[in-house]
């Protein structure tokens, strides 16, 4: 008999409530007894598991259909001090500058650093890696769960592995119901993309995935960082990966997406002409709003998007979007591609990884 995945409803608004006070415990306890539960936090919803138990983030690689080669994040709360869950996680001296400075400056908050490990980080975690990825999400009901579970808990995306990552609880039952023990529905979450990944060991520091915390905040705090470039599309790599999210088509909807750049009326006027070029079904397109779709494109489907010069507006909607053009039956989607810069490159990176040819 299938599981049925219980469905915890909790107002950041009003955490104090007392249905929200008995949602958390039941999710906490789950977390604590080695179950699944998928949490908000203000980036994307995570899947989450205990960390430091081996079995229980197994089963997170197991309802995400995700290969054991890519390592997933450690979310951690503060409890007396910012080193009571971290310090069993991470070496002592992995919290000396700059990885200090970060911390200070960005929790609780959308930047995951990788840090040398200790021996009770299981390998599973880390793909076998001697760095793991830990961050202090910026949610107050993702951190009120972490700090009554008790154990820093890992969680990857809460979607199956490779397709669109969830910003609503209705996503991720859409992709693991049944599958998992429960979500807590917190509403939609915030930034709407992943946590920026940043090795602060090496000189200069290597942004390995683009996020909400931009190249420009990182360099302003903590001086030369470098964004990583892929070699190229990495179905099943010869090692574990160097961090979440490299080299792999990720973020993917069912339907072929096609990225178009260019400025907006040019962007406008060729978002018809590959429109009226499918023929192989539905075309969808993700129009940002303000944005006017010219005469011809009669019978496509819309994405109402952000504004085009609100980037913050765009990577919000990003997947919401994607997975709404999805739902429609559209075989091809077509979406502009923002400009580089600020959170524009992290949206930037997720549509690139989305659109790789299957």
């Amino acid at each position: 008999m299938e599981k049925k995945t219980q469905r915890y409803v909790v107002d950041p608004e009003r955490i104090a409530a007392g249905e929200a006070q008995d949602a958390l415990d039941r999710a906490a306890a789950l977390l604590r007894t080695g179950g699944l539960v998928a949490l908000p936090t203000e980036t994307v919803y995570g899947l989450g598991a205990n960390a430091l138990d081996e079995h229980a983030v197994m089963r997170i690689f197991a309802a995400k259909q995700r290969p054991s080669w890519d390592p997933v994040i450690v979310h951690v709360a503060p409890l007396a001090n910012l080193g009571d869950m971290l310090d069993g996680l991470i070496e002592p001296m992995a919290k000396d500058a700059p990885a200090r400075q970060l911390m200070e400056a960005f929790w609780p908050g959308p930047l995951t650093l990788l840090l040398p490990r200790t021996d009770a980080v299981p390998d599973a975690v880390t793909a076998g890696r001697p760095l793991v990825g830990v961050r202090m999400p910026g949610h107050p009901v993702a951190l009120e769960l972490i700090r009554r579970a008790e154990v820093p808990v890992a969680a990857p995306s809460a979607n199956l592995f490779g397709h669109i990552s969830p910003t609503t609880a209705d996503h991720v039952l859409a992709d693991l119901d049944g599958r998992i023990d429960a979500v807590v529905d917190a509403g939609a979450t915030g930034f709407g993309v992943e946590s920026t990944v940043l090795d602060p060991c090496q000189t200069p520091m290597v942004i390995y995935r683009p996020g909400a915390v931009t190249e420009e905040q990182i360099r302003e705090v903590a001086g030369d960082v470098l964004l990583y470039r892929e070699a190229g599309v990495i179905e099943e790599p010869e090692k574990p990966l160097p961090s979440p999210g490299v080299g792999l088509r990720h973020y993917a909807p069912r339907a072929r997406l096609i990225t178009v750049e260019g400025a907006p009326g040019e962007v406008e006027k060729r978002l018809v002409v590959m429109a009226r070029e499918w023929s192989q079904g539905r075309v969808g397109i993700m129009l940002p709003r303000g944005w006017n779709l010219p005469a011809g494109a009669e019978g496509v489907q819309v994405a109402e998007w952000g504004r085009w010069g609100e980037p913050q507006e765009l990577a919000q909607s990003l997947y919401g979007c994607l997975r709404a053009l999805d739902a429609q039956g559209c075989s091809l989607i077509l979406c502009p591609l923002p400009p580089e810069g600020g959170i524009g490159t992290a949206i930037r990176d997720r549509l690139r990884k989305a659109s790789r040819a299957k």
